[in-house]
């Protein structure tokens, strides 16, 4: 059996391992988001959206959907990965994957399509539920799919580096709880930073999550507040950054080998 061979056996055992591991517990992982994104659609889509009106000549509800679609795949994608490489760690078992004879962007690599799989049938089962209180039409299927796939994998990466440094439960919530949550919120998903102050505006551009909200909006809605190209531009940045940072850990064995 050559390298090559036993690298995708590896890979897909972890792929696997980390499907597996989300669907058999379906009810904490792919359930809860469907009952939010309804409370989200029915309290701002209906209650509130019809009192606001319109917004960059959309309705409001429709305006707020790409926003929430695209906030649930960041939180499931991120989660997936944070909770499952934490707890590789906190069991012990991360010690087989390091002495295996696998490269650690196999190990890497398995780990972020795990989360990208958890984030992409939430995101699928959250438009499932859109469809009850709108009409989507798409603008661009390609940015679309494009957006969703690369901010999927950038908040994979983001939770990997997480569980890595995590050395308890609290550690895994912190970062979701203080910097993740405000991020989300304020990244454009219920508003146009255009209705903000000039002051406001340019503060929102050091956010990363606007550009990814935006950029999927526009693919959806034909719709940005931002230059959708420079938004592209920025999210593969991070994907790059993360994914060097990522295995320099792995290959230095900070928090695993400590």
């Amino acid at each position: 059996m050559n390298s090559w061979q036993i690298n995708r056996i590896a890979f897909q055992t972890i792929v696997t391992k980390e499907v597996l591991r989300f669907l058999r517990i379906w009810v904490q992982t792919i359930l809860p988001p469907a009952i939010t994104t309804t409370l989200y659609f029915v309290i701002f889509g209906k209650l509130i959206g019809d009192r606001i009106g319109e917004m960059d000549g959309y309705r409001y509800i429709d305006f707020i959907v790409p926003g929430i679609i695209l906030m649930t795949v960041i939180q499931n994608s991120y989660a997936n990965v944070v909770s499952s490489f934490f707890g590789t760690k906190l069991q012990h078992y991360i010690e087989e994957l390091l002495i295996a004879p696998v490269p650690n962007w196999v190990i890497l690599g398995g780990y972020v399509v795990g989360g990208v799989a958890r984030g992409t049938l939430v995101g699928i089962v959250v438009t499932m539920v859109s469809l009850f209180f709108t009409d989507l039409k798409i603008n661009s299927y390609a940015l679309t799919l494009l957006v969703f796939v690369l901010t999927s994998v950038l908040f994979a990466l983001a939770g990997f580096i997480n569980a890595v440094y995590a050395k308890s439960f609290d550690d895994i919530s912190i970062v979701p709880t203080f910097v993740l949550t405000p991020l989300t919120y304020l990244g454009g998903i219920f508003y146009s930073i255009q209705l903000l102050p000039e002051f406001w505006q340019k503060l929102s551009l050091a956010n990363p999550i606007l550009y990814m909200v935006n950029t999927f909006r526009f693919g959806i809605l034909g719709v940005s507040d931002i230059d959708v190209s420079v938004a592209l531009v920025i999210i593969l940045g991070f994907i790059t950054l993360l994914t060097g940072y990522s295995l320099r850990l792995l290959s230095r064995g900070v928090g695993i080998k400590d």
